[in-house]
């Protein structure tokens, strides 16, 4: 156990290294200069040299790589660009509760759809039923992210004014509020991934309903839900425990246009916000971040295999 551990803490070292390297290596070839976007047009040629000269851009590549790499391994993630120049690591406080919401409420939204009806098709398996959710799912899974979270704006805020218009509520001033807002947008993601869910549980369920326990179980007389909810789901939740761990890292950076259709200030829009601005430090902070939620998750996940399957934890001994 300790001897995985510690492999695990050092594969995660070196995939955030080589995460951070990448994202220096790829902002430093990105056109445009930080000193004009801290000073704006119309300056001084020796404002400008002044300015990259406080920055430290006149310095080799790795050795500004090394300066910034020695800030985050004291909590430093640098100092924001743009007005106002405040510290990268309050902005990313700032965004990363709107994104954690949306991602967890929406995968959490999802499995309620998707649990239910992925059983239902898998034991109606070629029937009616397993068409009509088959049908309804790729439809799903075909649809653009912007084009269901138009649809949803326009049904149910404009039309119909269930939800409230463009606004965001933390969670600190009113949870009702703060779930009032929150719902469609994570309903929006709850739909995509809802239909992945249900597709991939289904077909894992049909092959586990075809195992001998599973047909000696129902020659005992076992109800139908007995044996798909405590003998079928578990052994058939492997893939589906997979892509919801990375559905956590994925959606937490990569919910950009459901957090623009929805002004929401979360950590895809931050991203966008300071790569259109030259705001090179806060993007380089945010990716971090975003690649850490995203590896710590897949171990947390992978850690979860030995309760799904006592089998993994043999094999592994």
């Amino acid at each position: 156990m300790l001897r995985r551990l510690l492999i695990s803490t050092l594969e995660l070292v070196a995939v955030l290294f080589l995460v951070s390297l990448g994202v220096f290596l790829l902002l430093s070839l990105v056109p445009g200069d930080p000193a004009v976007a801290l000073l704006g047009e119309g300056r001084t040629p020796q404002e400008y040299e002044a300015m990259r000269e406080q920055l430290g851009l006149n310095q080799p590549l790795l050795s500004r790589y090394g300066d910034w790499l020695g800030g985050v391994l004291t909590g430093d993630l640098g100092t924001s660009l743009v007005p106002p120049q405040t510290e990268v690591l309050d902005r990313i406080l700032s965004a990363l509760p709107v994104s954690l919401e949306l991602a967890v409420l929406g995968l959490v939204m999802a499995l309620v759809i998707a649990l239910p009806l992925a059983m239902w098709s898998a034991y109606h398996q070629g029937g009616r039923a397993d068409r009509v959710i088959s049908a309804a799912t790729f439809g799903l899974l075909s649809m653009p992210s912007f084009l269901l979270g138009i649809v949803l704006i326009a049904v149910l805020v404009n039309a119909l004014g269930i939800f409230p218009r463009n606004e965001w509520v933390r969670l600190g001033d009113g949870i009702g509020g703060n779930l009032q807002h929150a719902f469609l947008p994570a309903l929006t993601i709850a739909l995509m991934e809802a239909a992945m869910f249900t597709r991939i549980l289904r077909n894992d369920l049909v092959t586990t309903l075809n195992e001998d326990y599973i047909l000696a179980a129902r020659a005992r007389g076992m109800s139908p839900l007995r044996i798909m909810v405590s003998d079928a789901l578990r052994p058939s939740s492997f893939s589906l425990v997979t892509i919801l761990g990375l559905s956590i890292g994925r959606l937490v950076g990569s919910t950009v246009i459901v957090e623009y259709l929805f002004a929401l200030p979360g950590m895809g829009k931050l991203v966008i916000d300071a790569a259109n601005q030259g705001n090179y430090p806060v993007v380089q902070g945010a990716v971090l971040v975003i690649a850490l939620i995203y590896v710590a998750s897949n171990r947390l996940i992978d850690g979860s295999y030995g309760y799904l399957d006592p089998r993994t934890r043999r094999a592994r001994a």
